[in-house]
């Protein structure tokens, strides 16, 4: 891309990049090194057009809850998931305007603020919590329809699953030609 001197890459970071995640602290700082990773190339890249752009959604209504094991979670049981779509989205026009990071959504924006303005230590104990198991289980699983989908062919056999691409296997899919859809 650089030798080219054109390109456009998203990188998926996550809001728990900027602040410590107990019981999640892996899933974080791997997060965070995609934020950095990201923030280092934009710097490195500037003076070329190649566009760099880090998306940091919050909770998200997809699968990732149950596939990490983090289903039992508070934050996954009481906080408002976001529309995957809204964010994919929100990461697509930032993108496509060039910017070098996006947080898509106004909550999962006020959130980011507010980290920023807690002392470490209450902000890895609200984590803390956020991140323990929940009282009451609300949720069972994603109201995503392509991750359901997933979820089923993974249960139903775990042996043969491949990794198919369960968007292409709906048949009333719409192939998209110009890009993702913009909301």
């Amino acid at each position: 891309m650089a030798a080219r001197n054109e390109g456009k890459i998203l990188n998926v970071a996550s809001l728990v990049a900027d602040y410590p995640s107990p019981l999640l602290a892996v899933y974080a700082a791997s997060k965070a090194f995609v934020l950095s990773f990201t923030e280092a190339l934009v710097n490195e890249l500037k003076d070329t057009n190649v566009t760099i752009t880090a998306l940091q959604p919050g909770v998200t209504d997809t699968d990732f809850f149950y596939k990490a094991g983090e289903d039992g979670t508070t934050h996954y049981q009481d906080m408002e998931l976001s529309d995957p779509a809204k964010v994919a989205a929100d990461g697509y026009r930032a993108l496509m305007k060039g910017k070098d990071k996006v947080i898509s959504g106004t909550k999962n924006k006020i959130q980011s603020l507010m980290s920023n303005l807690m002392p470490e230590k209450k902000l890895a104990e609200s984590m803390r919590k956020q991140n323990a198991p929940a009282d009451d289980i609300k949720r069972k699983e994603s109201g995503h329809e392509a991750s359901r989908k997933e979820r089923k062919m993974i249960q139903a056999s775990s042996k043969t699953y491949q990794g198919r691409d369960l968007a292409g296997d709906s048949e009333d899919r719409e192939p998209i030609s110009e890009g993702p859809k913009i909301i």
